[in-house]
Order: structure tokens, then sequence, then C-alpha cells
């Protein structure tokens, strides 16, 4: 069902008879969710936004800026032109698909088989709002209890252009030419079309004009800054370009009178110094002209000319704008010798100024303006990131209290800010949602947990030595972790948040292991170079001995390979509830949490089945994750109960500790008692690794790393399951 009429009139508080939603009242609208198809890696999925500022967080190449680029393809472009490139690579096979029907003469099933590359948004509104204002084109539905609007953008083949695209392709092209000639008409033969969907039923649409969409959603892009002035390559955005864009809102604004009366000041200064330039240069041509003379000019026919000096204001500031900083005796110091940093945030700074003034100077206050803001982390140091994270949802409510403030200190102003609302302590008009990317693990800690989104790229599993499958990317909703939330927000928020960025983790649940793990990584790595981790982006976090499992759910959301290194502990419940501390050939229970959320369906497990289990290899969860508890050194042997039990049973030389024919629990005792006479477990640890004699990594732990480093750090639809 295809609507082409005029939007209904539902009778109830949506009939329009109502006041118009004003600030305060009624909450605004609001983008929730942006569902995307077939765009580069993004090929089914979607992101969830929240009110303030979203965070897109994932290792490099997982479809961060591609999500931005969709926008501004989509929303901020006039016309849009995409290449096959910008098609998923799960596409192609659908295009030499649709090719071969067309081919075959099915002409319907080959036009249905081509793909389209879309954008769906979902936007939420106050359903008790009289008047729907710029949202009344995209309100289709007769639901009155809807408030929800639903525009979805599609870049698809145009209707009659099938046999265009298909027809010049070779009769016998191999799938490599087919493709590349299926993509030169590409750009030729695909077209966009914006409709409204009715969110209570897809098959009623309506098409809308992109100019509709345009006033109710605005998009902006604040893009990763070197500078403020453009003395050096690469500064894409100079201050006075800035300048320029802010007299221009000025122009279009309707409540700007002090900006209007400050361009209308430049222009004034500016037409005095073209008359001083006029008479300096007629001197010039006056100077000149017998030179022009003797060569026969003017001659006969030809007009005397004249020289005149014309000043725009708006191509001075662009190109003659610069900024300096005071020095020492008058010396000022051009903006190139100020730190990076600083320049970087002055310049984001004033950038989202001016896209607010021209947000509010051209769009409705309803109008929802959506910011996009790429890696704003670069040249701040940490300090300064996590101040500029948390800061940027108060700018919501700033920048139009700074806009206030400043046009009622223009004479005769007063009266306007009054009219227009926006007063120191009034609620604010910018209805802006930011979207962040970052790879800064300071932005992330700042940021709350439940508006993380994990961007996550997956990989068809193959076989060994294959091509690589077809990558899309999934964007994980971090505000779905609902299992220990509260304790992984304080944790990530307290130490790092690093693992968002990492290729693969490792959690220790200790000091000594902490100190110890990147030593045995090393010692690894001497002895099988280009078997080790360390060409990857490995994180190793401590969480502590009863923290540990409370990261499995947001790690099996992540993705990436894990490695739990934990310790048996294991307790001889027969005298109490609790236990008391045992031997590992004391039989016993393990005590410790990691382990028993591990194996759920296992309640009361006993170390002997975790040996077991163990016997052929670490215990491993959903393919991207893997436990490593205590093991024999060999079949049988004695085992530790702790990691300093386990290195003392792995060099018995280095603790006196002979084997003979001693039972497994005497060589765990003496293990044991060796360690416990030792100074604190830091101080053990750092006496082993940083000793001057040699030393063997523990059998656990030896293969955990070997498990880690057989990953490739790429995640696969299995990972989930």
């Amino acid at each position: 069902m295809t609507q082409t009429t005029a939007p209904p009139v539902i009778p109830g508080p949506r009939d329009g008879s109502a006041e118009p939603c004003g600030p305060g009242a009624l909450a605004p609208p609001r983008l929730t969710k942006a569902v995307i198809r077939n765009f580069r890696l993004l090929r089914r999925t979607e992101l969830s936004f929240t009110e303030g500022v979203t965070l897109c967080v994932g290792r490099n190449n997982t479809g961060k800026t591609s999500l931005a680029k969709l926008f501004e393809f989509f929303v901020a472009r006039k016309k849009t032109a995409l290449q096959i490139e910008d098609f998923s690579a799960d596409c192609y096979e659908e295009f030499l698909a649709a090719y071969r029907l067309y081919a075959s003469g099915e002409t319907e099933q080959a036009r249905d088989t081509v793909p389209a590359v879309t954008l769906t948004l979902h936007i939420s509104y106050d359903r008790d709002c009289g008047q729907y204002g710029p949202l009344a084109p995209f309100v289709v539905d007769l639901d009155p209890d809807c408030s929800e609007v639903v525009i979805r953008f599609t870049y698809a083949l145009g209707g009659s252009a099938l046999k265009e695209f298909f027809g010049g392709v070779p009769v016998k092209a191999d799938a490599t030419e087919a493709l590349e000639w299926l993509g030169r008409g590409i750009p030729k033969h695909f077209e966009m079309s914006v409709t409204a969907v009715d969110p209570t039923d897809e098959a009623n649409v309506r098409p809308v004009g992109l100019a509709d969409v345009r006033t109710l959603v605005r998009v902006d892009f604040v893009e990763a800054q070197r500078g403020l002035d453009d003395e050096g390559d690469g500064h894409a955005v100079p201050i006075g370009a800035v300048f320029e864009q802010l007299l221009t809102a000025a122009e279009k604004s309707r409540n700007a009178t002090w900006l209007e009366e400050l361009a209308a000041s430049i222009d004034k200064t500016l037409v005095d110094t073209s008359g001083s330039l006029d008479s300096s240069l007629q001197k010039v041509r006056e100077r000149v002209a017998p030179t022009l003379k003797a060569f026969g000019y003017p001659g006969l026919s030809n007009q005397e000319f004249v020289t005149a000096a014309r000043l725009d204001s708006k191509r001075l500031l662009r190109n003659f704008a610069r900024i300096h900083y005071p020095g020492v005796a008058g010396v000022r110091f051009p903006e190139s010798y100020n730190g990076l940093g600083t320049r970087n945030l002055v310049m984001i700074l004033l950038r989202l100024f001016t896209c607010y003034r021209d947000h509010t100077a051209t769009s409705p206050e309803s109008g929802i303006h959506l910011v996009f803001l790429e890696e704003p982390e670069a040249h701040l140091h940490p300090q300064m990131q996590e101040a500029f994270i948390q800061r940027l949802t108060y700018s919501v409510s700033l920048f139009p209290r700074i806009d206030a403030q400043m046009r009622a200190s223009m004479p005769g102003q007063a009266e306007a800010v009054e009219e227009s609302g926006t007063v120191s302590g009034g609620d604010p008009r910018w209805n802006a949602q930011f979207v962040v990317t970052t790879h800064s693990a300071h932005v992330a800690n700042r940021g709350h947990f439940s508006d993380i989104r994990y961007f996550r790229k997956e990989e068809d599993a193959v076989e060994s030595g294959s091509e690589p499958g077809s990558a899309r990317t999934v964007i994980k909703d971090l505000s779905q972790v609902t299992d220990d939330e509260r304790f992984l927000r304080r944790y990530l928020t307290l130490t790092r948040a690093d693992l968002y960025f990492a290729d693969k983790v490792i959690l220790v649940e200790g000091a000594s292991e902490r100190l110890f793990v990147p030593a045995a990584e090393g010692k690894l790595a001497a002895r099988g170079p280009g078997e080790t981790p360390q060409h990857q982006y490995v994180t190793l976090m401590e969480v502590g001995g009863a923290h540990a499992h409370r990261f499995y759910p947001l790690l099996k959301i992540l993705g990436i390979p894990a490695l739990i290194i934990t310790d048996l502990d294991p307790v001889d419940k027969s005298e109490s509830k609790r236990g008391k501390k045992c031997l590992v050939s004391e039989a016993g229970h393990p005590h410790n949490p990691s382990i028993k959320a591990w194996f759920p369906e296992a309640e009361d497990i006993t170390v002997a089945e975790l040996l077991q289990r163990a016997e052929t290899g670490p215990s491993i969860a959903g393919g991207s994750m893997c436990l490593a508890y205590q093991v024999p050194e060999e079949p049988g042997g004695p085992c530790g109960r702790t990691f300093e039990d386990a290195f003392a049973l792995a060099n018995r030389s280095l603790f006196s500790i002979f084997a003979g024919d001693a039972p497994a629990v005497e060589l765990e005792e003496q293990a044991r008692s060796s360690v416990e006479s030792r100074r604190s477990k830091v101080d053990f640890a750092l006496d082993h690794v940083l000793g001057d004699h040699d030393w063997e990594v523990p059998k656990y732990i030896r293969r955990g790393l070997e498990w880690l480093m057989a990953q490739d750090g790429t995640g696969t639809k299995e990972d989930d399951e």
C-alpha cells in the first residue's frame, strides 16, 4: 500500500488543535535507531542512539567511519552516487546471481535480486504534541497511540534501468569481468529514493522529499582536526572558514540581530577601506598608463579603464583570518607555535558552536541535530580527553546560554533575548544528539557504559589456508549487558577501557600473574618467533580473585579471544560448609567463583573432575574464551593450588624440590612450604621475572598462551552461538 495524499488528521490529541510543542513542556523528537543494509562492512546491522552522546568504539577497520559516511551520502549530500566498493562484499554474489537470472530471461526475479543500500531511521516523538511540525510529512500511520516515525533511504536500481544495467555485460564474462562492468553502471543507473514508512505496517509507505528530511534531521560532521590556521598543509577547515560560516548563519537566522549588526559593521569598515584602496590603485594605473599608450592602448575604439577594490567580508575571513597568541614584549606568535592538543580542542569547540548557530538559524526548534565527531582525542592528553567527553553533553545547554548572553550584551538586544526564550536558566533549545567515534580508552572510560556501542568485525569461518571469507560488522549495544553491569561500569571507569580496542585480552586475578604473564610471553616468543601474539594488540587486565567471572557476559559480546588465568583454590568441605584450604591431591572442591561460573551445569564439581577435563587442553567456551587453571606438569604428578605453587613445581630445582619416589601430596606440600616462606606475592614474581636464573613457564599458563597465539583475533558467527 503506497500513499501519495496529504498526512491524515487523527481525532484526539493528534488533530492539530493543541498548541505546538514548546520548550520544557514536551519531550523533543529523538533519533532512536538506524537500521543499515548492504553498505560496506555494515551488511545487516543496527545502531541504537542515546539521547546524549553515543560512543562508537572498536578496533580499526570495523565500520565506524563507514557509519558517518553513510549519513553523509544519504542525508547531508544533495546527490548520492555510490560505487560498487560501497556495497557489502556479500552483495557481489547477489549482483552476479541477478545477472545470471537476467541472462536467462527471468527479468522480474533479476530485479528483485539486485541488492540495494538502505538506511532506515526511527524517530520517536511525544504523542501529546499537538502539532507535528517538521514531523508531519512522515506520519503515515493511523494509530493514535503511535509515537514513532520511520524514514527509509534506498539506493537501488532505477525503475526502467534493468536492461541498460545488465545489457552491456559481455556474454562470456567471468565473475571478475562481470562485476567490473556492473560496477561502472551503478553510478549511472542507481538512484536514491526516500519514503516514510508506517511503523505498524511496513507495506504502508509514502514518498517524501529530501528537503523535508533535512528540515527534520540536520547532520553535521566534525572531522579530526589538527589546527585552526592554514599555515601548514592539510588543515582542511581553517579558522577563517569557521568565522565565515558564523556570518552566513547570521544572514539566515531569524533572531541573530547581534551577528547581523556585527556583519554590517565589518562591511562598513571594508567599504571605507575599499575607498582608500581605490585611490591608491588609481595612482598606480596613472603611472602605468604611459606605457600602455606606447603600445597603442586605449586607441580610438577602446574605453579608458579605471581600477576599483572590492572587498568581500566572507572571502576575507576565509582566506586571511589568522590566529595569533600573545607573547613577550608585544611579539605575537602564530597559531602553529601552540600545542597540537590545544589547537585541536579549540577547533572542535568552534566547529560545534558553528554547527549550533547554523542549526538554530535554519532549522525549526523541534528539528533533530545529529552531530558526528571523529576521534576528538587527537593530540589531547588523557585528562583533557576525559574532560571533553564529560562536558560534551553540557554543550546542548551551554551554547544556547552563551548565545543568549552574547545577544544580551549587544545594545538594544535585551527584549529580543526575552522573546527568543533562550535565557540563562531556561530550557535548552538545541535538540542535539552526538555520535562520537573514538580509539581512546580515556574517552570510553568517561562515557556511560550504557552509551557505548561496540563495533565488532566478523568473518565467515573458512578452512586454514583458504582465502578470507566475507567480512561484516555487528554493533553490540553494551546497555544490553545486564549481568553485573554496575560492577563493569565502575571497574572499567576506575581502571581502563582499552579492552574495547584490543585484538585479544588476558585476564589475571592477582598481581603475581600480572607481572609474570608478560615475561612468560617473552620467553615463549624467544623459543618460537612469529608464534606469539606480540604483533597484535593484547591487553592484560588484573581483575581480582573474585571478579573475573563478572566479565564473561561482556567478553562474549565483544567476541575477542580472551584468556582467563585463574587458580584452583581447592577446599575440603568435609568439616564445614565453607571449607578448609587443602592441597590438590587431597581432593576437595574449587573455591574460585570464576571456575564455578565457567561450569554452571556442574554445581558441585570437584578438583579431580576439573583436572580430568583439562587433560587434553584448557577449557574453551564459545570459541573465543579460554579458562586456564593449574594442572600437573606431567600426568599423575603433583599440581599447585595457586600460581606460586605451580611455578615452584614447574621449577623444582630452583626451590630444592626433589621428586624421587615421593608421592604427589608430599611434593605439593614441599612446594607450598617453599613459597610460603618467601616474601609477598609481588616480590615473589619480581624475584624470578627480573632474576638472572632461568625458569620454566607453568604448564597451565603455557597452554593458555599457546591457545591465545593460535587465535587470529577475527570474530565469526559461531562465537555468538
